[in-house]
């Protein structure tokens, strides 16, 4: 018993069962729906020859009297045994006067409508079950009229034998079918499944099966490999994020510590101790404004402002950006352009107006005097392209993929003023908007691009 109860506790199993029964069903429904059909058919055609033919002969009792019908009876008994035909005509008294049956049956009266019974042939002498109807003439004379049911129950039997055997074969198709289902779907759930947990195990390389075949299991794949993909980027950047916060943070915090122990000494002057407690206060507006990009960069990258949208035109919000930069860059004998145009977008303007900011104080750090940086907009299918290009040396292109990870920066020691997180804000916002981060080398120069979506 428990181990039929752990059976049907089983998923596939109850597939199966319910499989096999919804199929049994429905076939038993249609074949009992196929015999019934048939069963009446063949009584209404019955009846509607047996009537048609004692109608028939009552007419030819009227037109020709008893004689007359004597001899249309007569005239069909050679065919009747082909025909299954039966036929009785008696007096009022009973005698029989004509027909294949031996005496009339002692519990029918004449035009009593259509009955089944059991008759004694007098061709054959055989008991046979008949369906028939009779009528009482106008003399007192009855007459029956009716078929040999034999051949239809051996019919009847053929078919339900055949019924049977078809719910039997239907039955065993539809364990069949339901077994192969089950095969089919179980097999898909169980890669997942198997997948799934070595994903849990800690094997974040690992990605759901896909066939090629295009069905929903694979959409299905595609989705969950697509959402793997994020996590294991976002687990690595947490990765990276955790080991460079302990060792950014790590040196002006020990330093503040530093700053902070010294001033109790005694010896130190006033002058020099307010050095210190200016190095101090510079040690925490860093680390400060460290953990405050670190906070904008994880509400972009969680969603958390998209309340905020509103319709945003690009030009007037580069313009902006570019009129605040203008006086710095041209201290440094930069020239800035705009170029290109699109449609406005539903997006976060402070964000996106940081991001941009972030890009151009990037490529003012690198570009040469005397150049220009420009500033390009331009859509792309269902995204709007936000482009700085400077004509500075570039990027290796193995750490190109790298700029976005927070914390990374080409500067060969960090300082207060670059903490390696203004690109990785710009690539969550990019996220945050539907899009995208990409940087790519132009000979000369580097070109930092953000997609946006523009139904993000």
């Amino acid at each position: 018993m428990d181990n039929l109860r752990l059976s049907l506790n089983n998923s596939r199993t109850r597939l199966v069962v319910a499989s096999m029964v919804l199929s049994t069903i429905l076939t038993a429904t249609v074949l009992a729906l196929v015999y019934v059909t048939a069963n009446r058919s063949i009584k209404s055609e019955t009846r509607s020859v047996v009537s048609a033919e004692l109608t028939g002969l009552a007419d030819e009792y009227e037109r020709r009297g008893l004689i007359g019908l004597i001899t249309a009876i007569e005239r069909r008994l050679p065919s009747a045994s082909e025909r299954d035909a039966l036929y009785l005509l008696t007096d009022r008294s009973g005698i029989k006067l004509v027909g294949n049956l031996k005496s009339w049956p002692a519990n029918i009266t004449a035009g009593s409508g259509w009955v089944d019974l059991e008759l004694r042939r007098s061709d054959n002498d055989q008991l046979v079950p008949i369906s028939a109807a009779s009528v009482r003439l106008p003399g007192g004379e009855r007459l029956l009229v009716g078929r040999d049911a034999v051949a239809r129950q051996q019919f009847d039997r053929v078919l339900l034998r055949s019924v049977a055997l078809a719910l039997g074969i239907a039955l065993i198709l539809s364990v069949l079918t339901g077994w192969l289902f089950t095969r089919l779907v179980f097999s898909r759930l169980s890669d997942i499944a198997s997948t799934a947990e070595n994903i849990v195990s800690g094997d974040l390389s690992r990605r759901m099966p896909m066939r090629g075949t295009g069905d929903e299991f694979d959409q299905v794949a595609g989705t969950l490999n697509n959402m793997l993909d994020r996590i294991e980027e976002l687990i690595s950047n947490l990765r990276t994020t955790s080991n460079s916060i302990a060792h950014d943070l790590r040196s002006p915090l020990s330093r503040l510590r530093q700053r902070v122990e010294s001033l109790s000494d005694p010896g130190k002057s006033d002058m020099d101790r307010e050095v210190d407690i200016a190095r101090a206060t510079g040690e925490i507006d860093h680390v400060l404004r460290v953990l405050g990009q670190l906070t904008e960069i994880s509400r972009a990258e969680a969603g958390l402002g998209r309340e905020q949208f509103e319709e945003v035109d690009l030009q007037q919000l580069v313009g902006d950006v570019v009129e605040l930069y203008e006086p710095v860059a041209a201290d440094q004998g930069i020239q800035l352009e705009i170029s290109g145009q699109s449609a406005p977008l539903q997006g976060h303007r402070p964000l996106l107006s940081q991001a941009l900011s972030n890009l151009l104080e990037n490529a003012m750090r690198y570009a040469p005097q005397d150049t220009a940086i420009t500033i390009s907009i331009a859509e792309d299918g269902a995204h709007t392209s936000l482009s700085v290009r400077d004509r500075g040396p570039g990027v290796p292109e193995e750490e190109l993929p790298r700029l976005q990870l927070p914390f990374v920066t080409l500067d060969p020691a960090r300082t207060e003023r670059n903490a390696g997180l203004g690109l990785a804000l710009v690539a969550a916002i990019s996220h945050m908007h539907g899009g995208a981060f990409v940087a790519r080398n132009c000979d000369p120069g580097l070109e930092t691009t953000i997609k946006l979506s523009r139904h993000p």
